[in-house]
């Protein structure tokens, strides 16, 4: 039976994943783009083969050429992947005919030596580096937006929070250079990784056997100098050994972009408390129908920050699954190597689609140190009644002044009165503190700690 055709685009177009949809990596993780990194594989092979002398410079010339993604059927060649189990062998024989249109031949040269792992693998790791370097560019974005949050409020005093109540004071400064300490280590993780990113060559069993059959008296080290070439050809880089059962590369993809997106993930679900209407200490960017309620018009709902969330709470179940796959009996698997394919591409469109929401979100985040300010003064004080202790310790003695200090907490928070006007009442304090002294270590600016130095360290790291 004929199964119906579908237009590529209708095939996965994000409509169950906004968080990457239409974002910059969405172009380069798609299956057009694979089935193009997978041809980039194939023609580079045919390069490296063609400067070893191996394979016609000419054959490898017009390999090259053939290798299109738009020349050959999308459609056709993932529903043939079911026959053999991977797409690499409808699309061998789709290029084949697309080489011998041409040029009968130098057709014979198509995937010489080569095995499907080879050439899907390679693809993989090219279409991993070009994921990474459209997210790159975001990070950056990110990361200058974050110094300069940390750097403008480095002083603008706002409460800290702990087990989701108020703790002692904090600056914003240091809740943005935490961010941009998170988002710096994730992004240098990422571009480490994709300078690192080996080619696969390996044939059918991981020995280069075939490679090196056609090769004739290319000579003893030809699979090592054709490995090299390769890898040069197709831009990544030259593993030690062929890895078609040693899937660190993979397992380090996923852990790199759970490591990115739970770092984007710690700035949305701090943003999202701080957008409650209660707190509101933060606003996402305002954009004209953006965070709208189908049904209560005056909301403003924090999108950015929610789909930013989504992708951290499932990029690490997807890169425990890659993780998995490490597992991998044999030379080559049945099954885990096939697992990976889904579970990385959704890790590096999740991470992308996070990584350019987060820098947006940065860039406009709207901070409100008035609000900031009101906030600190809901608890009536308590919230500096640590330093009180650690100022009334010698004045009084450690045991008076805990004591002191627990019955005064306790009766302003029953009176509803501020803990500085109790404090003020007791013959105790007032026998060591004026009343300005007490206003001052009141003040929850005056106890930020080393707040400031911690911004001015992070920003200067950078």
């Amino acid at each position: 039976m004929t199964e119906p055709a579908l237009p590529a685009a209708d095939l996965d177009s994000g409509l169950l994943s906004p968080v990457r949809a239409g974002t910059p990596v969405e172009a380069v993780t798609g299956d057009r783009a694979w089935l193009q990194a997978m041809l980039d594989a194939e023609a580079g092979l045919a390069r490296a083969q063609a400067r070893l002398g191996t394979v016609p410079a000419a054959a490898a010339e017009t390999i090259t050429r053939a290798a299109r993604a738009e020349r050959l059927d999308l459609v056709a060649l993932a529903r043939q992947g079911r026959e053999a189990a991977n797409p690499v062998v409808g699309l061998v024989r789709a290029l084949t005919a697309v080489v011998a249109a041409e040029d009968a031949a130098a057709a014979e040269y198509v995937h010489r030596g080569s095995t499907s792992q080879d050439v899907l693998d390679t693809g993989a790791m090219l279409v991993a580096q070009r994921a990474i370097r459209v997210i790159l560019p975001d990070l950056d974005r990110t990361v200058t937006a974050l110094t300069a949050l940390a750097a403008t409020h480095r002083d603008t005093t706002m409460a800290g929070r702990t087990l989701a109540l108020h703790a002692v004071p904090t600056t914003f400064g240091v809740k943005a250079a935490g961010w941009l300490e998170l988002v710096r280590t994730a992004r240098t993780r990422l571009a480490a990784l994709a300078d690192a990113l080996p080619v696969e060559l390996g044939g059918a069993a991981g020995t280069l056997a075939g490679y090196l059959e056609y090769a004739e008296d290319a000579g003893p080290d030809y699979g090592r100098r054709l490995t090299a070439v390769y890898a040069e050809e197709v831009g990544l880089a030259v593993p030690t050994l062929p890895w078609h059962a040693l899937r660190t590369p993979i397992a380090d993809l996923g852990a790199a972009c759970a490591l990115l997106t739970g770092a984007l993930g710690k700035i949305a679900a701090d943003v999202q408390v701080l957008v409650r209407t209660e707190v509101g200490e933060l606003a996402e960017p305002a954009v004209t129908g953006r965070g709208r309620s189908s049904a209560m018009p005056h909301k403003r709902n924090p999108v950015l920050a929610t789909l930013i969330r989504s992708a951290a709470l499932q990029v690490p179940v997807l890169a425990a699954g890659l993780a998995q796959c490490m597992v991998a009996e044999d030379e080559r698997s049945a099954g885990v190597w096939h697992a990976e394919w889904q579970l990385l591409r959704e890790c590096l469109r999740l991470a992308g689609g996070a990584a350019h929401l987060a820098a947006e979100l940065a860039e406009g985040l709207e901070v409100r140190p008035e609000r900031m300010r009101e906030n600190l003064d809901l608890t009536g004080g308590q919230l500096v009644s640590e330093r009180i202790a650690a100022v009334l310790a010698p004045l009084l003695g450690r045991g008076t002044a805990q004591e002191l200090l627990n019955q005064a907490s306790t009766r302003a928070a029953t009176e509803g009165r501020p803990l500085g006007a109790v404090l003020g009442e007791l013959p105790e304090i007032r026998a060591k503190l004026t009343e300005q002294a007490l206003a001052e270590l009141l003040d929850p600016a005056n106890y930020t700690g080393a707040a400031g130095e911690l911004v001015d360290g992070v920003i200067k790291g950078h």
